[in-house]
């Protein structure tokens, strides 16, 4: 089972992290809200962690490969109570999107699960979800002439 966790950056190192992270194959997240600066004199508005110094990273504890996590370029830590990794409950994440308009997929899903697809040319068929293809899609298997064939669809797309 996927559940979203909390690492801990190097200082001044977050968006390094998430994009070092991202490149392994990670699905990660940096809630970002926008901030007015002055710079030289003059106002702007930028982008800037909302939890400076932390990010989140989705995980699961039997089926990915946590061991690149503590050597990534920019990650600290995993934030851990004792010996076990602090879980961010998934409704919380998914509030933290909703409040900052980020697009965010309704429900977390996991292996296995089946899923029904809203859009495209596969538009009303049930398919299986197998696992996230970054942020924004999803692979999931879908029954196609006597065969499952496996597909990358936008998260958008399928409900549950």
């Amino acid at each position: 089972m996927y559940n979203w966790y909390v690492i801990q950056t190097k200082p001044g190192q977050t968006d390094r992290a998430q994009i070092e992270l991202e490149n392994q194959g990670f699905d990660t997240y940096l809630p970002k809200m926008p901030v007015d600066v002055i710079k030289r004199g003059k106002r702007t508005v930028e982008d800037k962690p909302l939890f400076p110094g932390y990010l989140f990273i989705y995980l699961s504890e039997l089926e990915s490969n946590w061991r690149p996590i503590r050597s990534t370029r920019g990650v600290a830590k995993l934030v851990s109570f004792g010996s076990q990794p602090a879980i961010m409950p998934a409704d919380a994440v998914m509030a933290i999107r909703r409040q900052l308009g980020d697009k965010a997929p309704l429900q977390s899903l996991h292996s296995d699960q089946p899923v029904e697809i809203t859009e495209g040319p596969f538009k009303d068929l049930n398919a299986i979800f197998v696992e996230y293809d970054g942020e924004k899609r999803a692979f999931v298997l879908l029954e196609l002439l006597g065969r499952w064939q496996r597909l990358s669809i936008d998260l958008e797309n399928i409900r549950n």
